[in-house]
């Protein structure tokens, strides 16, 4: 009775597809495990980013000169209460330029994007003082007034900022606002309001920031003209250029924004812009106005790793299946170990990935790997089956398998549509070459050899 078990567990093909199961469930696990560490090396790559930029200017987001007015609310006897407010009047049109230079710094073996930006703002003010009396019962100060630019982190001003106004009065910035109603990071100067009323305004910035550019519609009508030689640029934001250009030397955009594209008007009260854009973002989901650029690499190998990675149980499940038909075909078994060693090999191609193209370019980096675990796993074939046939049609088998998935990774809008178009053609190869298996010939013909040979 014993015997007659071991016999069937030796020869059995279903109990052999069950082990074959188990196995590959088993290879599940240092798959997950490669994938948290192309996250782990992403999160490193992000750190020395992080480092760097902090050092020289994080991603920068510039606002628009708003003039900025105390007030004190009336209580019932038309006395002004203790506790301070500010109302905000955003300015009319406003026309920006810009010209990025952006550098690539090295931090160890991470590329890092740097840049360094020159802002020209102008425009003009209208006094709007009569209206915010209109619609509030409140003492107004324009005597205390103040004009407020938004730069997120001025860490990256690289030069003194002053405020010109109609081309005689310069006034010069100083860092921090006076409420953070409508900027929680930027400089502010004081101006006398009572002396004046509608008004032109210029500045300069000179700014370093990392990676991004981001601009705030606070205009009636925004333009905002960027010039720069980065060829890869991404536009994001709540607005699109409404002209754009890329070619071998850089980049151009446009984008011209109406008081009418944004959920806030011209002027309130107290931190009425965040109000509107939360309200906005309930309804829409848009969380904020802002628009801009992002310099993005042509390259990021942690991306296109993890891509591939996530083939991985895919590519573990097609080598093995291969196997599988081959020894079925061939009579010759292969062992749970083998089938786990070759198991292994596969996941250790992400290994290699990941590593390699940390210091070359990822196509590189892929065909490298390849050709490694490519010979590795052939010469291992070689000394199971002792047949040059069967090792070239595995090795031609794993060629194929690495080129249909690099495809893959190039189709990004077809990669599903290949992807299936893939998969039906390899199932109908198999079942094609497999239709005049009969399975439980197989299954008694082994169990035949194996009790001849204990016999003898």
């Amino acid at each position: 009775m014993l015997s007659n078990v071991n016999t069937w567990a030796r020869t059995s093909i279903t109990l052999k597809l069950i082990i074959i199961g188990i196995l590959i469930l088993v290879l599940l696990i240092p798959t997950n495990m490669i994938q948290d560490m192309i996250r782990e090396r992403e999160y490193t790559r992000d750190s020395a980013i992080q480092e760097v930029a902090s050092k020289w200017g994080l991603d920068q987001t510039v606002g628009m000169p708003v003039i900025t007015i105390p007030y004190y609310t009336l209580n019932a006897k038309n006395q002004p209460e203790n506790i301070k407010h500010y109302a905000h009047i955003l300015p009319e049109d406003v026309r920006i330029k810009t010209k990025l230079v952006p550098d690539k710094k090295k931090r160890g073996m991470y590329e890092i994007v740097l840049y360094n930006t020159q802002i020209t703002i102008e425009g003009s003010f209208k006094s709007e003082i009569e209206n915010l009396k209109k619609e509030i019962n409140a003492e107004f100060h324009p005597e205390q007034a103040y004009i407020e630019l938004g730069i997120s982190d001025l860490k990256g001003v690289k030069d003194i900022v002053s405020f010109v106004i109609n081309d005689t009065a310069a006034y010069e910035f100083n860092p921090g606002v006076p409420s953070s109603d409508i900027y929680n990071s930027g400089m502010s100067c004081p101006v006398d309001l009572t002396t004046q009323d509608d008004f032109n305004f210029a500045c300069a910035v000179n700014l370093n920031g990392s990676s991004s550019l981001y601009f705030l519609p606070y205009g009636k009508k925004t333009v905002v003209e960027l010039n720069t030689n980065w060829t890869n640029p991404s536009y994001q934001g709540a607005f699109l250029p409404d002209t754009s250009n890329t070619n071998g030397s850089g980049s151009y955009a446009k984008w011209k924004i109406l008081q009418l594209n944004r959920n806030y008007p011209q002027y309130g009260f107290n931190n009425f812009i965040k109000q509107s854009e939360q309200s906005a973002a309930m309804t829409n989901g848009q969380k904020d106005s802002s628009f801009g650029v992002k310099l993005i690499l042509p390259v990021d190998q942690y991306q296109k790793t993890n891509r591939t990675a996530k083939y991985s149980i895919m590519f573990i499940l097609l080598t093995i299946i291969s196997f599988f038909f081959i020894e079925i075909i061939n009579k010759k078994r292969v062992h749970p170990i083998q089938y786990l060693l070759i198991g292994f090999g596969i996941v250790l191609f992400y290994v290699l990935l990941l590593s390699i193209s940390e210091h070359l370019n990822f196509d590189a980096a892929y065909w490298i790997s390849c050709a490694g675990i490519v010979t590795m796993i052939s010469m291992y074939t070689q000394s199971i089956f002792k047949q040059l046939k069967i090792t070239g049609l595995i090795a031609i088998i794993l060629t194929t398998l690495y080129i249909f998935f690099y495809s893959l990774l190039q189709l990004q809008d077809f990669s599903l549509l290949m992807g299936s178009i893939g998969l039906f053609i390899i199932l109908g190869v198999t079942m094609y070459l497999t239709r005049n298996i009969e399975w439980y010939k197989e299954t008694e013909e082994r169990q035949t050899v194996a009790a001849s040979t204990k016999s003898e």
